[in-house]
């Protein structure tokens, strides 16, 4: 898959051991800029954050419904699903 065709749904732990999930067509990119304090609010008072979880998709609407559905897992879920889903 060329990497303009590939669109991320990615799972970083911050310092505190929250999650945050997105998107992005680049991770390591968004990584380096979440560890920059660059476009997340979130993530800005909880860096490091270290990505522990990245899926690739064919389409964004597929890669943005997968960020969606773990955002809305409550947190022992969201455990269990990176549990499952080790890379």
């Amino acid at each position: 898959m060329a990497k303009s065709d590939a669109h991320y749904f990615y799972v970083l732990q911050c310092r505190d051991g929250s999650y945050y999930g997105g998107y992005t067509t680049d991770v390591a990119r968004r990584e380096a800029e979440h560890n920059a304090g660059i476009r997340c609010k979130y993530t800005r008072n909880r860096r490091p954050v270290h990505v522990i979880h990245s899926e690739c998709f064919p389409t964004r609407s597929e890669a943005t419904k997968a960020e969606a559905a773990f955002k809305k897992l409550p947190r022992a879920k969201k455990d269990s699903y990176l549990q499952e889903n080790k890379e």
